[in-house]
């Protein structure tokens, strides 16, 4: 039976019995007591039990919780120093790509340089050469021409 509903019953037996004129006693039916007293007795037992087997209860579920949430801070700080690990490692390797963009660019700007500078120098010594060749052309078309005038033709 359930202690609170005997300490309920003790107490209703307390209301219904008998005042004792100008004191603050009572007279209660002694059976009654007694007999509730002792549904108390085979209670309070089993209540106590009940209150250890919860108690007990709590306390490996509160360890379990307590666990799990040893083993989620411990999967987080993991995951945190990966990630600051990954992030460092991030870092590094966009300042490399960085430092590799700014050499291909440099390179490529020399190498544009140079190109430019060979073609320069190619063209130049082209005009040069097709200068000599001008001057050679027109010299054979003039020593073609003045031969011409000084023989006549003898047709």
């Amino acid at each position: 039976m359930d202690i609170l509903h005997l300490v309920d019953r003790l107490e209703e037996l307390f209301n219904q019995s008998r005042p004792i004129w100008l004191t603050h006693s009572v007279i209660v039916d002694e059976d009654r007591m007694l007999d509730i007293i002792d549904q108390m007795r085979v209670a309070i037992p089993e209540e106590i039990k009940k209150a250890q087997s919860i108690i007990t209860q709590r306390d490996r579920i509160l360890a379990q919780a307590k666990e799990e949430a040893n083993r989620t801070i411990s999967l987080a700080r993991e995951k945190a120093e990966k990630s600051l690990t990954d992030n460092e490692m991030i870092q590094s390797a966009k300042i490399k790509a960085d430092q590799i963009i700014e050499q291909a660019h440099k390179e490529t700007a020399e190498s544009q340089r140079e190109a430019d500078k060979y073609i320069l120098d190619t063209l130049t010594n082209l005009e040069i050469h097709i200068d000599r060749l001008l001057s050679q052309v027109r010299n054979g078309i003039s020593t073609l021409q003045s031969d011409n005038i000084s023989t006549p033709d003898l047709d």
